[in-house]
């Protein structure tokens, strides 16, 4: 299955046609590149986002790298967020897949630009789909930063449940934050009452 999506900011003019390697309702996964490291940065550098996710801003040619690296790693996946329409609009990754224990991360950022639309939680489902539909993981976790308003939202959405506060775990703009800490379950997930990413 191929779309034409934008593979820089939107004032790029060049469209070329990317695989999406997983598809939900409203937004396809695309696998992230080490040409899209241009867009990733946009995003990192924008204060919104870097303050709600505690990161900060890294040198084109890092996030390049950054790209890079994990593409070669084998216990990851990143992908592009594709809504209709074909311009990316975020990040979301299953990282830290440990096969043996069936246990990963997620990760996810958006532009702030498109927050708002379903995006962010249509990502998150799609991705833990991917986890628990084609993967054999058990246990999803997520970690944000416990006034990310947003970001507790989405994963309220998607059905994790908050499993306790990591105190003072990260240092952002000279102080520091506690962490919410979040799971899904297989179990919980079966019971999940949405569609499944491969119905879409």
């Amino acid at each position: 299955m191929t779309e034409d999506i934008r593979t820089a900011g939107e004032e790029q003019d060049v469209e070329v046609e990317r695989e999406l390697a997983w598809r939900a309702a409203s937004v396809g996964l695309a696998a992230l590149d080490v040409d899209d490291a241009e867009l990733v940065h946009s995003w990192r550098s924008d204060p919104v986002v870097a303050h709600q996710m505690g990161i900060w801003p890294r040198s084109l040619t890092a996030v390049r790298e950054r790209i890079e690296r994990d593409i070669e790693d084998d216990d990851r996946d990143d992908f592009l967020i594709v809504p209709p329409g074909g311009t990316p609009v975020g990040y979301v990754g299953l990282t830290g897949q440990n096969i043996v224990n069936g246990t990963a991360q997620v990760e996810l950022m958006l532009d702030a630009r498109h927050r708002g639309h379903g995006h962010a939680t249509a990502a998150l489902d799609a991705v833990v789909d991917l986890a628990f539909g084609e993967l054999p993981m058990y246990r999803v976790t997520a970690e944000t930063h416990t006034d990310n308003a947003p970001a507790l939202a989405v994963l309220a959405r998607s059905g994790f449940t908050p499993e306790g506060i990591s105190r003072a775990a990260c240092l952002h703009r000279g102080r520091r934050h506690d962490l919410a800490v979040f799971a899904l379950l297989r179990p919980e997930w079966e019971e999940l009452d949405r569609p499944r990413a491969w119905d879409a």
